[in-house]
């Protein structure tokens, strides 16, 4: 078994590509669901998969997120880097980075354009 890509909707492609990008991910394709929708692929430069595939439905302005959907989670390698290079993109974290046990990776939140929570978990080296 492998875990090939998570999918979820957007509202606006270019906005959320372009939030993917800013975080490091880079855009693989686009294939069209028939006249219905276009799937957007991203995935970890350099790494085959698993992939983030963001699914815009035409004539849809917005989507409710529910209770359901926690996060994704993507590790860095300098946390604080990483947030002052978003913050001049406009992308602030939820609280400033934390660790949730002793000993523990730093980690944050960030939100994208359709307010799916981004967790960013700096990489132990």
């Amino acid at each position: 078994m492998k875990l090939i890509h998570t999918c979820y909707r957007v509202a606006d492609p270019d906005r959320s590509v372009a939030f993917y990008e800013a975080l490091g991910l880079e855009k693989r394709r686009e294939l069209p669901i028939r006249d219905e929708a276009m799937n957007y692929f991203l995935g970890v430069p350099g790494q085959d998969g698993p992939e983030l595939e963001l699914t815009h439905n035409f004539g849809v302005d917005s989507y409710e997120l529910g209770t359901g959907y926690g996060h994704v989670a993507l590790t860095v390698d300098d946390l604080d880097g990483t947030l002052e290079r978003l913050a001049g993109l406009g992308i602030e974290p939820e609280r400033p980075p934390y660790r949730v046990r002793e000993g523990g990776s730093r980690l944050c939140f960030v939100r994208d354009p359709d307010q799916y929570r981004v967790e960013l978990v700096e990489a132990s080296g």
